[in-house]
């Protein structure tokens, strides 16, 4: 199995920054795609970014100039720079990552648990 822990999440006032960064960790043999996604109050979860293992990166088009993905690969790790924070910012963002076991090798996709972010007018 594969765990995701997301971490940075928080309070911070409009056009403020944030980090969040997600660290997949247990029986890992690859992983593939990672991403960020966000779900606010409701609403349908939806698509911020997502990057490959080559680093290849896409963006919601509303997000682009704002947001940046990355990742570490020696660290099993992705990262999401949020700059200029608006209100409608404000949701729970969920960590997602296609990953290869060590087990059975085969791919599987994986969520973490979600981390708040809530920006403030």
């Amino acid at each position: 199995q594969v765990q995701l822990v997301e971490s940075g999440g928080g309070l911070v006032q409009a056009g403020g920054s944030l980090r969040l960064s997600c660290a997949a960790s247990g029986s890992i043999f690859s992983i593939g795609v990672m991403g960020w996604y966000r779900q606010a109050p409701g609403k349908q979860r939806e698509l911020v970014a997502s990057i490959t293992s080559g680093g290849s990166t896409n963006y919601a088009d509303s997000l682009k100039g704002r947001f940046t993905i990355s990742r570490d690969n020696a660290k099993n790790t992705v990262y999401l720079q949020m700059n200029s924070l608006k209100p409608e910012d404000t949701a729970v963002y969920y960590c997602n990552a296609d990953a290869q076991t060590v087990v059975w090798y085969s791919w599987d996709n994986y969520w973490g648990q979600g981390t708040q972010v809530t920006v403030s007018s």
